[in-house]
């Protein structure tokens, strides 16, 4: 990034999430010049405190300065509890306001976005760089109007006692510009890299904590250990580097404040020899400086915290940037009849994944109402179809129609809403079976959720669960074998009852006996919906209404079970070889 693309991206924030927070950051901002301006009052109650009571032995003063001293280090205290309380809670909300729009967001975004981005960078992009890019915002707001405050206060008081101690002790100010403009280069490059290792992190342990079973079973723990401690050490390297660079500008000042109070030290303290300056002018302006290095240090800590929140800044922005490509048109159509009556027709369709062609003219008809199943080996385009139908993924060349629309010009959840999709490694989510199954719907009576539950044969093993229907499924439905995950998934797709329905390898992982179960739901699920079936195992679909064979991203032949036998080919080369090692295995 740019320091062009920065302001840009300022007002963006500003005008998206901070203008929002404005009387509380304006109220704040006042308590921090409270806060600020504490520091130059009590430099200068210093020289009373030295010349009129330590030196001067003046009695009577000491309750007025006393209290005066007492005031003002209860006003800092007060005021900058009360600003710190506020600038968290703008910080907080702010981080909350992106994190709500990135992910409502992301959900917008096609299919392919996340096959692009880890889920592991999603995470650090949501969590981390939000957090990074909106909490900056209460260092920032603090150096405006707690620190520049003090630093204007605390020169003053300098100024007043003599400005030519004040010009010798920031003589050495003008040096740290090039070193600074240097840092801050440094800085936002470390901290873009320290970001990015944070999201291989992420990365790496969603993958190990999904694959812990795969990983057991080939004994590769120490190998998934070694393979974290070198991400972790990257992003160790990658943070110290950042923190390194953020800390280099508070130091230089630290060098430029010890180089003014020697001048001071050495030029002043000749003049209190001589009794052209009293000690407690000195004092008071050795505390002065000695206080404006520490809002000095803090803005100069701003800029390094700048630079690293701006790389996080620049991460969240680029994923708003993103755009779905997958769009529903300006004036959708609908289709001109019940689609229980419609065909699904696929009509020269040409599909690739980057440079990899899956579908080369692709032609194929699933007629109302009836069984259509799809069968070929892996690769040859089925569950590429399946996407397709579904604007998951749009087609390079070539029509697919419900009727007769075209699905390109339907509104997007009305043709989603139109199918049911039972896949293979059906997804459940972390929470109960309840909510698994209604996926939000409110409007579900009992009754009608037991009846799905019947045709779905979940309610065989629910007595078997410790609370039943609001039993927790686990992470990604881990609580349940496969044949119930699947069971849940078909009384999922009941409960929408779809005109259409997918079924994607939906028994192929199971033991024969789950099968058996599931199968049957699935013939209730079928009965009076037009249903495509993806198989391997060619037994489960011999009785559909039609069979499609693909093969190289085409629709090579079709029929029923007996007509492909005999009229050989693909199909039969495919149902001898499964039968002979079924034959086999026997």
């Amino acid at each position: 990034m740019t320091q062009k693309i920065a302001p840009p991206l300022v007002r963006w924030l500003w005008r998206g999430y901070l203008r929002a927070h404005l009387p509380l950051i304006g109220f704040a901002m006042v308590l921090m010049a409270i806060e600020g301006g504490a520091l130059g009052a009590l430099s200068y109650m210093i020289q009373p405190m030295f010349d009129r009571i330590f030196i001067g032995g003046d009695r009577d003063a000491i309750p007025l300065v006393a209290l005066a001293v007492f005031g003002i280090f209860v006003a800092r205290a007060l005021s900058g509890f009360g600003q710190r309380v506020m600038m968290r809670a703008v910080g907080q909300r702010t981080a909350a306001a992106m994190q709500r729009d990135m992910v409502s967001h992301m959900l917008t975004l096609d299919s392919r976005y996340f096959q692009d981005n880890s889920p592991g960078t999603l995470m650090s992009r949501v969590g981390g760089d939000t957090q990074g890019a909106a909490n900056v915002w209460g260092t920032i707001f603090s150096a405006l109007g707690r620190d520049v405050i003090a630093l204007l206060s605390l020169a003053a008081v300098a100024i007043s006692i003599d400005w030519l101690w004040t010009l010798i002790a920031i003589a050495g100010l003008p040096i740290l510009v090039g070193p600074i403009v240097l840092l801050q280069r440094w800085v936002r490059g470390t901290s873009r890299s320290a970001r990015q290792a944070a999201a291989n992190i992420n990365t790496r342990l969603d993958e190990t904590f999904h694959g812990i079973n795969a990983i057991k079973l080939n004994l590769t723990e120490e190998k998934d250990s070694r393979r974290f401690s070198s991400i972790i050490d990257g992003f160790v390297s990658a943070q110290i580097r950042s923190e390194a660079g953020q800390a280099g500008i508070p130091a230089m000042m630290d060098i430029v404040a010890a180089i003014g109070f020697f001048g001071v030290l050495s030029y002043g303290g000749l003049q209190i020899i001589d009794g052209e300056k009293t000690v407690g002018e000195f004092m008071s302006f050795f505390t002065a400086m000695a206080l404006v290095f520490e809002p000095l240090r803090r803005i100069g800590n701003v800029s390094g915290a700048w630079q690293a929140a701006l790389a996080s800044l620049e991460r969240v922005h680029e994923v708003f940037e993103e755009r779905p490509t997958i769009l529903p048109p300006a004036r959708p159509k609908s289709l001109s009849k019940p689609a229980r009556e419609c065909d699904i027709r696929i009509e020269n369709v040409e599909f690739s994944y980057g440079d990899l062609p899956v579908l080369r003219g692709a032609n194929l008809t699933a007629e109302a109402g009836k069984t259509t199943a799809l069968v070929g080996s892996s690769g040859a385009g089925k569950s590429t179809i399946f996407n397709l139908l579904t604007r998951l993924a749009d087609p390079a060349l070539g029509r697919i129609s419900i009727g007769d629309t075209s699905i390109s010009e339907m509104d997007l959840a009305e043709l989603r809403g139109l199918f049911s999709v039972v896949t293979q490694d059906s997804l459940l989510f972390d929470e109960t079976l309840r909510d698994n199954i209604l996926m939000g719907r409110e409007d579900v009576s009992e009754e009608r959720l037991r009846n799905v539950l019947d045709a779905a044969h979940v309610s065989d093993f629910l007595p078997r669960l410790s609370n039943g229907l609001d039993t927790p499924a686990g992470p990604r439905g881990s609580n349940l074998s496969g044949g119930q995950r699947q069971r849940v998934a078909i009384a999922r797709a009941l409960l929408r009852d779809t005109p259409f329905l997918l079924l994607d390898e939906a028994t192929s992982a199971l033991d024969a006996q789950s099968e058996a179960v599931v199968q049957q739901a699935l013939e209730r699920l079928s009965e009076g919906r037009t249903t495509l079936v993806i198989a391997h195992r060619l037994a489960t679909v011999r009785d559909a209404d039609k069979i499609v064979v693909m093969d190289h991203g085409q629709a090579v032949d079709e029929g029923t079970h007996d007509e492909l036998l005999a009229r050989g080919g693909i199909y039969a080369d495919l149902y001898h070889l499964q039968f002979a090692e079924g034959r086999d295995q026997n």
